[in-house]
């Protein structure tokens, strides 16, 4: 199995990219190779300088770089050798099983949705992010930001994407899902989620437990929160934040240190024909080696297919 890593992607890129694909190399020993995509003149020295430790990495030469100001869908278009652009060819091509960027998020979506594209029937794509849980474990919030405004029926479907990563990935058995609200009661909320509440509630491939409400997300009420990207955004961002009021603070606690965006290491694109994760921009090396940690149990569990033979169905 090859995990393509943009090695230029992220504020910190090469070297946190590079320093991230080796401490995840280590862990994948005789499971998965990590693929670098960037610049040989940029990536080449540094992968001399760690000598052995990046040994079993391989490097793929790309020559342009999606700046992370860039117009997404333009500078996707017109740099076709980016190493955004190459690592989505070769994840079209099948040469690698999942691609991870901490670079421009817009160029993922965009380069997704030209490439791999999206499984017929879903929609629109959503980007996942998971919430630890206060008694364990771990739930899965989504969209974070994709999709600003959603209809219904895309509510609906983000209810099934997570259910299926949730129970394929995360290891859940019968994931609870969960609509983000203004209230608990099945009549609360903007017609949308009223709406979305009636799709969910007779959908039979979930287990839906109705509306949940902000004091929810760090609850067990729910293994799989559903909400629209605008909403998503906020309340992840806010946790985050949390982590780093609590750091400023010099307080420690275990529930909370899994605030921290590296220990997650990026955010999956649900919904895709393949498995492709977004980063965050600040990715340490820490962080792009869980993102490619992720990516090797997205691939190992099959999620994609999973998606593709429920919409097909």
């Amino acid at each position: 199995m090859k995990i393509a890593l943009d090695a230029m992607g992220g504020d910190f890129a090469p070297q946190a990219a590079v320093e991230g694909a080796i401490l995840a190399a280590a862990k994948l020993v005789g499971k998965a190779q990590i693929v670098l995509i960037g610049q040989e003149a940029a990536v080449r020295p540094l992968l001399e300088q760690h000598g052995a430790d990046a040994a079993g990495l391989e490097l793929v030469s790309a020559s342009q770089i999606i700046e992370m100001g860039e117009h997404p869908a333009k500078a996707y278009q017109q740099k076709q050798d980016s190493s955004i652009a190459v690592g989505y060819r070769m994840l079209h091509a099948g040469e690698v099983e999942a691609f991870c960027s901490a670079g421009n998020t817009g160029a993922m979506l965009v380069g997704a949705m030209f490439s791999v594209k999206a499984v017929p029937g879903v929609m629109r794509p959503a980007i996942a992010n998971f919430v630890p849980k206060l008694h364990g474990g771990m739930g899965i919030l989504l969209d974070v930001g994709a999709n600003a405004e959603c209809k219904p029926e895309m509510l609906e479907q983000f209810g099934e994407l997570g259910s299926l990563y949730a129970q394929h990935v995360l290891g859940i058995t019968a994931p609870k899902v969960g609509l983000m609200n203004l209230g608990e009661e099945e009549g609360k909320g903007t017609t949308i989620t009223q709406a979305a509440h009636q799709l969910l509630k007779v959908n039979p491939h979930i287990h839906f437990i109705g509306n949940i409400e902000g004091r929810d997300l760090f609850n067990d009420k729910a293994d799989v929160i559903v909400c629209d990207g605008y909403t998503g955004n906020v309340m992840l961002k806010m946790a985050e934040s949390v982590y780093d009021i609590i750091a400023e603070k010099q307080l420690h606690d275990p529930f909370f240190d899994k605030f921290n965006y590296e220990a997650i290491g990026g955010s999956p694109i649900l919904g895709i024909n393949d498995n492709a994760i977004i980063g965050h921009g600040v990715s340490t090396p820490l962080a792009i080696c869980n993102m490619l940690l992720q990516g090797y149990q997205m691939a190992h569990s099959g999620i994609s297919d999973q998606i593709k033979n429920t919409f097909k169905s």
